[in-house]
């Protein structure tokens, strides 16, 4: 691939190794111990400054070129999933419930791949800082790190990340200015009614069929609460109850997920819950408790950061190989740097599952699906991109 930087291919090889032990040694979020010593290791071995402890299990590596003020920020998620891989080739997980199905491996090699290019040429003005973060998963180690002092000892001027996505071609990138993942929210609700025998309903309060008017009842607050232009998610994904098909039980739980591109929109959909919840149970004689919490604010690209990270791509693929990224509702605590920093979010294309060897299981080679694996192909052009990306940032007036 002509786009790719030789020295990123000559060392692929090698890199790729890397890949597939973090793929076959999978952790979970904040427990990325093996991870980070390896990513730690593997940056001193190449001369690059390593800082350790942000976040937990975080590693910053600082890479100094020619001097000048300006500074970029780089970012790799290292921590796996909870769940069992269903490959049984070579690099497959060796942790039984722990598997690498998001691509986080590929991340950071791809990132460990453009660190070494960089730090070899030290061919551009200013620092490189080169971002390992433990905790995407669930944990909010972005929020972490930044707690623990980022921005302040890495004064970047913005900050950039990138995640691979199936379905894409190989050689493709996406991105999008504003919002491009949503905000992850949960609830818990618990409705308290009176228990009772299941012959004789008339002497309790059955908090079921309440919990089925609220199940339904949630969904009114998206298509008559909400702005029909907005979009919101509400998804009812856990309910809770009983332990005899004789028994009316006391309580029910409710479990779920809220996503939402604007606060606003999220504002407005955790006040109507609430309110329904308490007066829906009211109407039917009994109690509950509303509980929501919110986990990661929306991803939202800034405009000028996007626009750059555009023409880089572009410069390197070609305008028809750069797409306008299609938001999802699905998040990523990339959101917490964008808070504080500008800088943008991006995807590149892992292609369609062809690339698993023998041995994959029969499923989608889709994120978070048992039988994903990560694309190695990937790993050169995603590096390359990095690499021109911090090059021509740095080089700005």
């Amino acid at each position: 691939m002509s786009v790719v930087l030789p020295e990123l291919l000559n060392q692929a090889d090698a890199i790729q190794a890397i890949r597939r032990d973090i793929h076959a040694h999978p952790e979970l979020c904040f427990e990325e111990n093996r991870t980070s010593n390896l990513v730690a290791n593997t940056l001193t071995s190449w001369g690059i400054e390593v800082h350790r402890g942000l976040g937990k299990t975080g590693v910053v590596g600082v890479i100094q070129g020619r001097p000048g003020h300006r500074a970029i920020g780089l970012r790799a998620d290292i921590d796996a999933l909870p769940m069992t891989e269903h490959n049984t080739f070579a690099h497959a997980s060796v942790h039984p419930g722990k598997m690498h199905a998001c691509g986080h491996d590929g991340h950071t090699a791809m990132l460990l791949a453009a660190a070494q290019q960089l730090a070899a040429s030290r061919d551009f003005d200013g620092t490189v800082y080169v971002v390992f973060q433990p905790a995407e998963e669930g944990g909010g180690g972005a929020r972490e790190m930044i707690r623990d002092g980022l921005f302040k000892r890495f004064p970047m001027d913005a900050i950039f990340g990138m995640h691979n996505w199936p379905g894409m071609a190989v050689g493709e990138f996406a991105i999008k200015s504003g919002p491009c993942f949503a905000s992850s929210n949960e609830f818990l609700i618990t409705i308290k009614g009176k228990g009772c025998h299941g012959a004789m309903p008339h002497l309790g309060i059955d908090p079921v069929p309440i919990a089925c008017q609220l199940v339904q009842a949630f969904q009114t607050i998206l298509t008559r609460n909400v702005r029909p232009v907005e979009t919101g998610v509400i998804s009812v994904t856990m309910i809770q109850a009983g332990e005899a098909t004789n028994v009316i039980p006391e309580s029910v739980t409710l479990q779920g997920t809220v996503r939402t591109f604007t606060t606003d929109t999220l504002d407005l959909i955790e006040t109507r819950m609430r309110e329904l919840t308490r007066h829906v149970s009211a109407a039917f004689g009994a109690t509950a408790v509303f509980e929501f919490s919110r986990n990661y604010p929306p991803t939202i690209n800034h405009p000028n950061e996007t626009a750059f990270v555009r023409q880089v791509m572009t410069d390197m693929v070609g305008e028809g190989k750069v797409q306008e990224f299609e938001p999802t509702m699905g998040a990523e605590d990339f959101s917490f740097f964008l808070l504080d920093k500008p800088g943008a979010y991006f995807v590149i294309g892992n292609g369609d599952g062809t690339h698993r060897e023998g041995g994959h299981g029969l499923g989608p080679c889709m994120l978070h699906n048992p039988s994903y694996d990560f694309n190695d192909a990937l790993i050169p052009l995603g590096a390359t991109l990095w690499v021109k990306l911090a090059q021509r940032w740095l080089a700005q007036p």
